[in-house]
C-alpha cells in the first residue's frame, strides 16, 4: 500500500469511525507496547483529520493571504511546476481536497490560508486565466499558530516537491517561536525523530553561495549538512568549498542557457568534497617589497585558491600593502576569468 493510500486511510477512519468504549481496568493490558513509527504517524493523521472536521465553503482566492508559517515558499510556484495540478482542478471544476483557513478579524483580507498553498496558487492562476468562476473550496478553523503549525507539517511532510531548505527553514522559525528552541519538545509535538529534526534545521546554515552551486534547493539534501558543515568550520576548508561553488554554479548557469542537463545534486557534492581534499601541487611564489625585501609568499593550490603567509620584518605596513596589492590584482583576474 502506498504511503498517500495509509494517509488517507487514516485520516477516513478518524473521520468516520465511532470513538471506542472504555476498557474496564480488569481488562486492561498489564503494559502497553511502546509506540512505533508508524504508529505515532497515524496518531498525527488522526489529529489532523480531528482538527479539520468542518463543512466546506467556497471562496476567491483573492479573499486569502497566505499563513507565513507554511514551509512552501509561495514566490516558486509557477504554471510548469503545478501544470499537473491545474488541469485536473480544471477538469474536476474545483479542488477536490479542501484547503484550510481561519478567519482575520483584524487583517486586510477576511482569510488565512493554513493549508494548501498548491491548490490556492492553481485555482488563483485559473481565475487569471480565462476561468473566473473556479473558486477554492476549504474548510473554515479556528487554530492558534502553533495548531497551525502542526496541521500544515503534516500535509507538508506528504509532499514531494517541497524541499528539504524550505522544510529547513520553517521547523528553525518554528522551534523559537512555538518550542522555547527546545529541538526535542517540538519533535515529540509533532511526532518525528529528534535526528531528523536536526538534520533538516542544521541545513539552513548552509552559506546561499554553496546553495547556488546547486540546480535547484530540491537538488540539496538534508544529508549533505553533515558532510559540508564541518568542512565549513574550518577556514581553509571553506574557502576551497566556495571557490568550488562559484565554479560550479558558473556552470550551471552556461548550463541553463544552453538547455543543457544541469548538474546532478550527488555530483554537486562529489565535487565540493572532491575540491577539499584534492592533493595537488601547489605553486609558490615569493612577494618582494619595491627595494627587493621579502615580505612572504603565495602559494597556489589545484583549485587556483591563494594562500598568503607574511614574514616578520621591518618595513612598514604602507610598503607591505604596496608589495600585495599585484597579488590581489591577479587574484581579482583570474576570478574575472572564472564567471
Amino acid at each position: 500500500m502506498s504511503r498517500r493510500s495509509l494517509i488517507s486511510e487514516a485520516l477516513a477512519a478518524s473521520l468516520n469511525d465511532p470513538a471506542p468504549a472504555p476498557v474496564p481496568a480488569s481488562d486492561a493490558s498489564p503494559a502497553a507496547p511502546r509506540p512505533n513509527f508508524t504508529n505515532k504517524r497515524l496518531e498525527a493523521f488522526g489529529e489532523a483529520a480531528r482538527i479539520v472536521k468542518r463543512p466546506t465553503i467556497r471562496l476567491k482566492p483573492s479573499e486569502c493571504s497566505i499563513w507565513s508559517g507554511n514551509a512552501r515558499d509561495y514566490s516558486l510556484l509557477d504554471e510548469h511546476r503545478l501544470r499537473s495540478l491545474i488541469d485536473s482542478i480544471l477538469a474536476e471544476g474545483g479542488n477536490r481536497i479542501p484547503a484550510v483557513v481561519r478567519r482575520t478579524p483584524q487583517g486586510e483580507l477576511p482569510y488565512e490560508l493554513v493549508t494548501g498553498t498548491r491548490r490556492h496558487w492553481a485555482i488563483a492562476w485559473l481565475n487569471a486565466n480565462h476561468y473566473p468562476d473556479i473558486e477554492l473550496i476549504a474548510i473554515i478553523e479556528d487554530l492558534d499558530d502553533e495548531a497551525a503549525f502542526r496541521l500544515a507539517d503534516i500535509e507538508n511532510r506528504e509532499r514531494e516537491d517541497i524541499s528539504d531548505l524550505e522544510r529547513g527553514a520553517n521547523y528553525k522559525a518554528a522551534v523559537d517561536r512555538f518550542y522555547g528552541g527546545v529541538q526535542l519538545r517540538m519533535a515529540e509535538r509533532l511526532k518525528i525523530s529528534k535526528s531528523q529534526l536536526s538534520r533538516y534545521i542544521a541545513l539552513t546554515e548552509i552559506p546561499p553561495l554553496l546553495v547556488s552551486a546547486f540546480h535547484s534547493p530540491m537538488d540539496l539534501q538534508a544529508k549533505y549538512a553533515e558532510k559540508l558543515l564541518p568542512l565549513l568550520r574550518d577556514p581553509t576548508a571553506r574557502g576551497k568549498l566556495e571557490t568550488a561553488a562559484d565554479q560550479i554554479a558558473s556552470e550551471q548557469s552556461f548550463r541553463r542557457s544552453g538547455d543543457e542537463q544541469p548538474i546532478a545534486g550527488s555530483e554537486v557534492l562529489a565535487r565540493l568534497l572532491k575540491a577539499v581534499t584534492a592533493k595537488g601541487r601547489v605553486q609558490k611564489a615569493a612577494i618582494a617589497s619595491a627595494d627587493g625585501a621579502t615580505v612572504g609568499q603565495v602559494d597556489k593550490d589545484q583549485q587556483k585558491l591563494l594562500t598568503l603567509t607574511l614574514m616578520p620584518s621591518d618595513l612598514s605596513t604602507d610598503d607591505i600593502l604596496e608589495a600585495l596589492r599585484p597579488v590581489i590584482e591577479q587574484a581579482k583576474i583570474m576570478r574575472a576569468r572564472r564567471r
